[in-house]
């Protein structure tokens, strides 16, 4: 029987080539039509710490990193100890042989990495020995790789052709020397082209890509792990007319800087991590109060105070929806997939001008780094959000009422204060218990505007259903997948819009006996919002810095189900 898919490994210090072998290995297989995803972690120091990155190759589309390791390409003696115990029984293991030695273990092969790269004339090309190897092991046809490597190097620039032919040898070497040991996975079955274009991207990336089609217009951030190569991304590429990318010296500065741009009419953003949105808290008080349209993206990490600045989580839902004192429940958009990190922020920079305010776009980590192939947006189809603009004459009362009304820009008629404290129709301060009464109201009926129609429904009819959130969706997919062909009676349900809730979702929600939630956190924070909302919720709470494992939800979602039926039977 062919194999589907397989899970690949690469463990070792930061600054081996962990991550590069990942992301090369992917990008290959995605060019001749396989899909891919890659999921890394390392340690928060600049360079070396035991690092790893994760690649799965499948025939068909996949949302997680895989559960058990089909190979694992140990680079050093403590990467072999730390993972070995993850490869399957059947797995094989690669060692780096210049580097240690292995004995006793009859799925290893040592193979001299930096050697046979030495061999080539190119000390580069070690992750390209690996790759080789790798495609022996599954039977992969060796063109597949060579014409990855033909795009790749084929840049027109004198020695191109050089790095082509040493790369191309270093792929034989690996191939050859790994066919010396006899191990073989089976055959990989083969690609299938789809019939639309890709992109092989990363989820910060493909965020960024989304916000500038939005419209995006000002960016101002200050650099925090993961949510960095979001500024890289945006002083390199929101250029031109009317444009502006910078970084400044704090997150405060990043949120009063696009509060600015909000109140002077541009769509404006900043990401960050869970202690910039601590930092951030005032400046989004402001902008709800103050009814000034920006976008803030939380690219969640682990917490609290610097915690694990390079491991994913999902604990900050309730400081991203109530990140201010005061009653502020501000709109949040919480991403699961690479393809949604684009049309998340599409989406975001679309709500923060419809109900002029301060929107939260969540990421996290493991989506921050993962490298993914996804359809290639139709960027036609996608308008710029647009702002209801004031353009009356002067004496215009820009809070008066309980609904939204157009925004007046600087410099144009309807000149008033964006003010911090409770205020008058004019943004003048007031201290009127009937003023607060009304701009409260104001403040919270807008969120109606920003109610969406879009989730995912499937077995509807059973009791009991699945609803992850975030990242959490690909290894709750997978499981529920798997739970569905067992017949275990459990239904699924999904979206990325937190708040306000699509209002059909909510309402089925709260139909159900119980709702299951796997979130990457604690407290079960996302079971606690529900629970407000009138929904039986309860968690499956996970808190190590890693991803779900699929095997390890469907044994609980199966566990819990299961006590429901005997507890109902007793009864």
């Amino acid at each position: 029987m062919q194999m589907r898919d397989f899970v690949v490994r690469f463990a070792g210090e930061g600054g081996q080539g962990v991550v590069t072998s990942a992301e090369g290995l992917a990008q290959s297989s995605t060019q001749v039509g396989y899909h891919a995803l890659t999921f890394a972690t390392f340690p928060s120091q600049i360079l070396g710490g035991p690092t790893w990155t994760q690649a799965r190759i499948a025939v068909d589309p996949v949302l997680a990193p895989g559960d058990d390791v089909d190979v694992l390409v140990a680079f050093n003696q403590e990467a072999y100890d730390n993972h070995v115990s993850e490869v399957r029984e059947d797995g094989v293991v690669i060692f780096n042989s210049t580097e240690f030695q292995l004995e006793g273990d009859s799925r290893a092969f040592g193979l001299p990495v930096e050697e046979l790269a030495r061999s080539t004339g190119n000390n580069r090309a070690a992750n390209m020995v690996i790759m080789g190897a790798l495609a022996h092991l599954v039977n992969m046809p060796h063109e597949y790789l060579e014409e990855f490597v033909e795009k790749r190097f084929n840049r027109g620039r004198e020695g191109d052709d050089e790095i082509i032919r040493s790369n191309i040898q270093a792929l034989r070497l690996g191939r050859e020397h790994i066919a010396l040991s006899g191990f073989n996975l089976g055959d990989l079955a083969p690609a299938k082209m789809p019939d639309y274009q890709q992109l092989m991207i990363k989820g910060n990336e493909a965020l960024s890509l989304g916000a500038i089609a939005g419209g995006l217009e000002f960016y101002v951030g200050y650099p925090i792990s993961p949510a960095t190569p979001i500024l890289l991304f945006m002083e390199r590429n929101l250029v031109g007319k009317d444009r502006f990318a910078y970084q400044v010296s704090s997150e405060i500065e990043s949120i009063t800087a696009i509060l600015g741009a909000g109140y002077a009419g541009k769509r404006s953003m900043t990401a960050t991590a869970g202690p910039g949105v601590s930092l951030m808290s005032e400046g989004l008080g402001l902008s709800w109060i103050a009814e000034i349209p920006l976008v803030v993206v939380n690219v969640q990490r682990g917490g609290p105070a610097t915690g694990l600045p390079t491991k994913t989580e999902q604990s900050d839902l309730m400081s991203c929806m109530f990140p201010a004192h005061g009653d502020v429940r501000l709109p949040v958009i919480a991403v699961g997939t690479v393809e949604e990190c684009f049309y998340g922020a599409v989406k975001a920079i679309e709500w923060a001008e419809k109900y002029q305010g301060p929107v939260m776009l969540m990421s996290e980590m493991a989506l921050a780094e993962r490298a993914q192939n996804i359809r290639k947006p139709d960027l036609s189809q996608i308008e710029p959000a647009k702002r209801w603009v004031y353009e009356g004459n002067n004496g215009y009362k820009r809070y008066a009422g309980y609904e939204l009304s157009p925004m007046p820009i600087p410099g144009s008629p309807g000149a008033y204060v964006a003010n911090g404290s409770e205020h008058d129709d004019i943004g003048d301060t007031t201290h009127l218990p009937e003023r607060h009464i009304q701009m409260t109201q104001r403040r919270f009926s807008k969120i109606k505007l920003l109610e969406e129609e879009d989730y995912e429904r499937e077995g509807s009819e059973h009791s009991v259903a699945v609803l992850p959130w975030g990242g959490s969706k690909g290894p709750a997919r997978e499981a529920y997948d798997i739970l569905k062909q067992e017949g275990v009676p459990v239904g699924w349900y999904y979206t990325m819009f937190l708040n306000p809730l699509p209002p059909k979702l909510l309402d089925e929600l709260k139909q159900k006996d119980l709702v299951i939630v796997p979130e990457l956190n604690y407290q079960g924070q996302f079971s606690n919002i529900l629970r407000g909302l009138g929904v039986k919720a309860q968690s499956i709470t996970q808190y190590t810095g890693l991803p779900f494992k699929v095997r390890t939800l469907v044994e609980q979602i199966t566990e819990i189900t299961n006590s429901r039926s005997t507890e109902a039977v007793a009864v």
